[in-house]
C-alpha cells in the first residue's frame, strides 16, 4: 500500500465500511447505513487530504476532522450492534478496527498540536 500506517488502515476500513453498507442495505436498513457509509469513508479521505496538506496546521485540521468522523463511526457501529442490525460476534473486529483508528488519530492530533506549540 502506501507505507503509511494510518492511511493504509483507514483505506482498509473504508472498504470494510462499504461492505457493511451493502450488508445493511440488503437488510433494508437505509438511514443508519448511509450515516456509517458517510462517516466511515470520510475518515480515510480526510487522512489522505491531510497528508497532502499545505502546512502543519492544515494537516492538524484534517487529522482532527478524521478523528471526529472516526468517533462518529464508532457510535454508529455500537448503535447498529445494540439494535441487532450488526451481529456483535461477526462485526466485533470492525468495531475494534474503528477504535484502533480513533486511538491512532488521537495520538497524531495530540503530537501534532504539541509540535506546533513548540515551534
Amino acid at each position: 500500500m502506501n507505507n503509511n500506517l494510518i492511511e493504509d488502515k483507514t483505506f482498509k476500513f473504508a472498504i470494510d465500511t462499504i461492505n457493511i453498507y451493502k450488508y445493511l442495505s440488503g437488510k433494508n436498513e437505509f438511514i443508519m447505513s448511509k450515516q456509517i457509509l458517510r462517516s466511515g469513508t470520510s475518515i480515510g479521505a480526510n487522512v489522505k487530504e491531510g497528508i497532502k496538506g499545505q502546512s502543519k496546521r492544515d494537516f492538524l485540521s484534517k487529522m482532527y476532522i478524521s478523528l471526529k468522523e472516526a468517533n462518529e463511526t464508532e457510535y454508529w457501529i455500537q448503535l447498529l450492534i445494540a439494535t441487532g442490525y450488526l451481529d456483535k460476534l461477526k462485526h466485533d473486529q470492525y468495531l475494534l478496527d474503528c477504535q484502533e483508528i480513533c486511538r491512532i488519530l488521537h495520538s497524531i492530533v495530540k503530537t501534532t498540536k504539541e509540535n506546533l506549540l513548540n515551534c
